[in-house]
């Protein structure tokens, strides 16, 4: 592609786009330099009709105290091994009522991370009269994923932005999800289809929590979570702390420490202080965790005294300090 199609191709979708839908559609400082100005602007005078099923939603999700998004901007880093093990971590308060929404529409892997579907039984969604009764881990977890309603754990999501729309949508209007503390919503890497559409729907109806950004300490991985920052900076979604997953591994044999994803430029800990976010901590590699999420079970309940577990308990209660602030 030349230097001058580049340039075509930024000046005819900029980047603070307010979208056809928003009130400043055609009118954006942005909206000068695009190409499709016009047609927003003409389009912003219609009448706006409300969306169905945003009442919905909102009346669905109004039992919900807590909605807390993990994002990472970059895949591999451990987000949806991060967002099961916060949902296993909560769960073990028998007091508190914890929902895991997998909203990874394409590679939803977090039914294979909690146990729910293997290679021998394939766990399904039942459909009610009033609803969607979603999987329950235990009987103060439950989970959605789309995965409950594909034949295989091979079979592949080929869907545009619409019919993933749709999907989402349903499982946030029709999943009977009974009065929870918190509803943990593990997203896909990036900043598009999904993070706008759950962050629109949840702003209409009842704001989202915050949101908890997962990394690893390479600059490569922190590059993508700058943008992960930035997305949540333009769309308004509070980052209540920030996760350095995967760093340094304690050999069990010797008990020295190697930094496997090596921090050249100050790890998440740096990056926080950049961007003015909080911190919460490190979490290092144990070979063990890989081979629970491979077998469905909790790391936590069989590791307690793990240094992976203790510092994920310091982490949970940070996250609890964040949701009363």
């Amino acid at each position: 592609m030349t230097t001058q199609a580049v340039d075509n191709a930024i000046t005819e979708e900029p980047l603070h786009c307010p979208g056809p839908e928003s009130e400043d559609a055609g009118a954006g400082d942005a909206c000068n330099s695009c190409n499709y100005q016009q047609f927003c602007s003409s389009n912003n005078n219609l009448p706006k009709v409300e969306d169905p099923d945003i009442q919905l939603i909102k009346d669905n999700l109004s039992c919900i105290k807590n909605k807390i998004l993990v994002l990472s901007g970059k895949g591999g880093v451990g987000k949806s091994t991060f967002s099961t093990l916060l949902s296993f971590l909560l769960s073990s308060d028998p007091e508190l009522n914890i929902g895991l929404l997998d909203l990874d529409i394409t590679g939803p892997s977090i039914p294979k991370m909690i146990g729910t579907m293997s290679d021998k039984s394939n766990a399904t969604l039942h459909m009610t009269n009033n609803g969607l009764i979603p999987n329950y881990v235990q009987d103060n977890l439950a989970t959605i994923s789309i995965q409950y309603l594909l034949p295989s754990l091979d079979e592949a999501i080929i869907w545009k932005s619409a019919k993933k729309e749709t999907m989402i949508k349903k499982f946030l209007k029709d999943t009977l999800w009974n009065d929870l503390d918190y509803l943990i919503i593990d997203t896909p890497p990036g900043t598009s289809d999904e993070h706008i559409l759950i962050n629109k729907l949840l702003n209409k109806t009842q704001s989202v929590t915050g949101a908890v950004l997962v990394t690893t300490p390479q600059e490569v991985s922190l590059n993508d979570v700058r943008k992960e920052i930035n997305f949540c900076q333009k769309v308004g979604i509070r980052i209540l702390g920030l996760v350095e997953n995967m760093a340094g591994f304690v050999c069990g044999s010797c008990n020295k420490k190697t930094d496997i994803f090596k921090a050249t430029t100050g790890g998440g800990e740096a990056l926080c202080n950049e961007f003015n976010i909080p911190y919460w901590g490190k979490v290092p590699l144990d070979p063990r965790l890989g081979i629970c999420c491979d077998q469905g079970e909790s790391f936590i309940d069989l590791y307690p005294e793990s240094e992976a577990t203790l510092k994920l308990v310091e982490i949970v209660e940070k996250l609890m300090d964040q949701c009363e602030i």
